[in-house]
């Protein structure tokens, strides 16, 4: 399923905002989502609002750019996006379990897939045609013992992402190093196990990402500092997916300590960007659109601690990193041919940023 490229993408005249999602503190305003203005030319963003939610720790917006739905406390909440891209609370619904570490939807936005690092488990919702988050459909403990590392002895569910054939769940789990692979019914919103995809020990695969034709899937490995490739295809027997490349997000020399984190493409796919804690650094990765092979441009540092999250601006031209132990965001320009990244405006205070997204703004929306 190729997706629909006029949601992405910049052409000049074309209106952005941006979501930045982060966690909440005791005794402080319950600000868990800010919404920007963005200012493409000049890679800036300037705050128009802000959401009232605890500890949104990620977020994402329906394919059809109608909808946000946010991680909280205990469970996910809903928003319409509205005119500005301002957002309007729909309703809240539970998932039956610890908070939740990544969220998306299905192809058609029909299903909401939940999952957490803290309990390990995948909790599928039915999403509503108005938006809200309906019922849940299936729930998912994952099981067994991962490697001696401290925190890899259990499963911790970190990304869930549909193949964009619409066909098969990919779950990252980064406590087992490995990638659950599951059938989805479409009726009855049920998963099924069909496939495991397995990381080096102690690698901790984090985030998945599917490029635009959905031919290749990118998987960033937090705890060894590699990104996989591979390349994706569906057969009579099920899934298949075969392993065409593993590159470093660091430079030969790096901080000690490291740690892989952000995965995102740029609007246009060409890019890929990911980022490295430890090292506070963010490295920006061309894309062969042939075999989708990586190719390292530059990797730089961020002027923060622990990018969580970095991406760049719509036109390419700029990146924001989201640093979240420095509580911070910024800002710089980039260029792609002379591989270079210098800071280009003042720092944002924002606490504990944990994830965002740009969203180019729908006619209704503007």
């Amino acid at each position: 399923m190729n997706l629909d490229m006029s949601r992405y993408g910049y052409q000049e005249g074309d209106k952005f905002v941006a979501y930045v999602s982060s966690y909440t503190r005791a005794g402080k305003k319950k600000v868990g989502i800010r919404i920007y203005d963005v200012d493409v030319e000049n890679g800036t963003l300037s705050e128009k609002s802000q959401i009232s939610i605890t500890n949104s720790s990620y977020v994402t917006i329906s394919h059809n750019g109608r909808f946000l739905y946010s991680i909280t406390d205990f469970g996910v909440e809903s928003f319409r996006i509205i005119k500005g891209g301002n957002l309007e609370k729909i309703n809240f619904a539970s998932i039956n379990g610890m908070r939740g570490s990544h969220l998306s939807t299905d192809y058609e936005d029909k299903y909401l897939f939940v999952c957490s690092y803290h309990d390990g488990k995948i909790t599928v919702l039915r999403l509503k045609e108005d938006g809200s988050v309906g019922e849940i459909t299936d729930e998912l403990y994952l099981k067994g013992l991962g490697s001696i590392a401290e925190r890899n002895f259990r499963p911790h569910v970190q990304c869930v992402k549909m193949t964009r054939d619409n066909k098969y769940l990919c779950a990252a789990d980064l406590g087992m190093d490995h990638i659950n692979v599951y059938t989805f019914d479409h009726v009855t919103g049920k998963l099924k196990q069909c496939s495991i995809l397995h990381s080096e020990m102690e690698s901790a695969p984090r985030h998945l990402k599917f490029s635009s034709d959905g031919h290749f899937l990118y998987v960033v490995h937090e705890l060894k500092n590699l990104i996989d490739v591979y390349f994706y295809f569906d057969t009579e027997n099920g899934p298949d997916f075969e392993k065409m490349q593993t590159v470093p997000p660091l430079n030969d020399y790096h901080a000690t300590g490291s740690a892989a984190s952000a995965l995102n493409f740029s609007s246009d796919f060409k890019y890929l960007i990911s980022s490295n804690a430890g090292d506070n650094s963010v490295v920006i990765f061309s894309i062969d659109p042939d075999n989708g092979h990586l190719e390292k441009i530059l990797c730089l540092p961020i002027s923060g601690e622990y990018p969580k999250d970095a991406a760049l601006f719509p036109d390419d031209k700029h990146l924001v990193s989201l640093n979240h132990e420095s509580d911070t965001m910024t800002f710089f320009s980039v260029d792609i041919e002379k591989k270079t990244l210098i800071m280009s405006s003042k720092e944002i205070q924002v606490d504990k940023p944990n994830c965002i997204i740009f969203h180019k703004l729908l006619p209704d929306q503007l």
